[in-house]
């Protein structure tokens, strides 16, 4: 194939990412962005083996893992009892696998700093409203219709809202979570804390509060936590209105351990209320235009696989593109490459999000009493560590990537 003009709406990390792969198969790419500054949005997240093998391909392990924060375990209990039960480890796997917690800024800047330096043009402030093709071109416009670029081919990244995907795919499958969640960046020197695990403290499946080390948001700075809540988004308003100090009161009932990081909060405006949402794109592209990230598949946070997923997106359609006669052909080969693989996570976050987001008082007691001790009883412990990995099912082979050599690793970054 030859190269070609592609056009790449959000400079997220699916985006950036996106942009890198493609650039480097020979094609010109330019990434659209509707903020003035290209920026990361949220707090932390828990890079996977999957996500790390993605940077890696890249050649930026070095510089996310400088940032980062190794977590070898995910570790939950109840918040009455201090009974375990939830206790996920990387090492149930052979391989020396790990994951690595890191700010949403550091992911950021290390996949936008190469985009700056490769050279790739990046249009800030510009808003889209939908995608036109028009015989072997397709045009971007903004909300008054005029048009902001003409390509061989627009990416979609705009993440679970994308209003590309509204004009371009008949009926796509949405259905908005009610669970959301309260995020919060704070300091950790100091503050005792497991500094390798995702920690977690739950009452039944209505209260879920957790601490994950991040590590650093820019170089030179100190170790930051995200601090998360889970709560109903519709009841995000009630809550603020009965004050910051009931809400922190109410945490520290569950979690004394916790009051450490609560002290710092100290106004509403230092919390961040995400809002999730189940979507499907079927099949992740029309004629022109293809959706990756969020943008073609989103799910609850509770596997921690929204931006390990994109990445692999990003990687499986540069594959699908570089090896096929047509652009029909490898946008094709893109959807058969990711769909199991996206799919069988789908499934699984559907499964499991009620044993940790939802009203069932049934569903929780089952997960602290019979789930708790299936998962210590062999190969339990090895397919769970398979799905927070995000390799239950093989997403290396059909997007061109080889595992990351893990044990290397470490000895590298040590």
């Amino acid at each position: 194939m030859k190269p070609l003009d592609i056009g790449i709406a959000g400079a997220g990390p699916a985006g950036l990412a996106a942009a890198l792969f493609l650039s480097r198969a020979g094609h010109r790419v330019e990434l659209i962005e509707r903020f003035e500054h290209a920026s990361p949005v949220g707090s932390g997240l828990l890079m996977q083996p999957t996500g790390l093998t993605v940077l890696d391909a890249l050649g930026l392990s070095p510089t996310i893992h400088a940032l980062g924060n190794r977590i070898d375990r995910l570790h939950g209990a109840d918040a009455r009892s201090g009974r375990t039960v939830l206790d996920v480890r990387y090492d149930a796997l052979a391989g020396g696998r790990y994951g690595l917690a890191v700010h949403r800024a550091a992911l950021f800047s290390t996949l936008h700093d190469a985009v700056v330096a490769a050279g790739l043009p990046i249009r800030t402030g510009i808003a889209l409203a939908k995608a036109e093709t028009r015989q072997t071109r397709t045009a971007l416009h903004d909300p008054d219709g005029a048009i902001v670029g003409d390509y061989d081919l627009v990416v979609d990244a705009t993440g679970a809202r994308s209003q590309l995907v509204a004009a371009s795919v008949v009926a796509p499958q949405v259905k908005e979570l009610p669970w959301g969640a309260f995020w919060a960046t704070l300091d950790c020197e100091g503050v005792p804390h497991d500094s390798t695990a995702l920690t977690q403290r739950y009452d039944a499946a209505k209260v879920m509060i957790g601490v994950l080390p991040v590590g650093r948001a820019h170089a030179g700075e100190g170790r930051k936590v995200a601090f998360f809540w889970s709560l109903k988004t519709a009841d995000a308003d009630a809550v603020r209105g009965g004050g910051l100090d009931r809400w922190k009161a109410g945490i520290a009932g569950y979690w004394p351990d916790a009051v450490p990081f609560l002290d710092q909060i100290m106004d509403w405006d230092q919390l961040a209320l995400a809002r999730y949402a189940h979507r499907t794109a079927l099949p992740p592209y029309a004629d022109g235009i293809v959706f990756i990230g969020d943008s073609a598949h989103s799910t609850s946070p509770q596997l921690g696989q929204g931006a390990n997923m994109a990445l692999l997106d990003a990687a499986a359609l540069a594959h699908a593109l570089s090896s096929a006669a047509t652009l029909e052909e490898g946008l094709a080969a893109y959807a058969a490459a990711r769909r199991n693989h996206v799919r069988l996570f789908q499934l699984l976050s559907y499964v499991f999000t009620p044993f940790y987001q939802s009203d069932s008082r049934a569903i929780a007691w089952l997960r602290d009493r019979l789930v708790a001790t299936v998962a210590k009883i062999p190969p339990a412990p090895q397919i769970l560590a398979a799905i927070v990995s995000g390799t239950l099912a093989d997403p290396f082979t059909r997007a061109g990537l080889e595992e990351c050599r893990w044990l290397e690793t470490v000895l590298q970054e040590a």
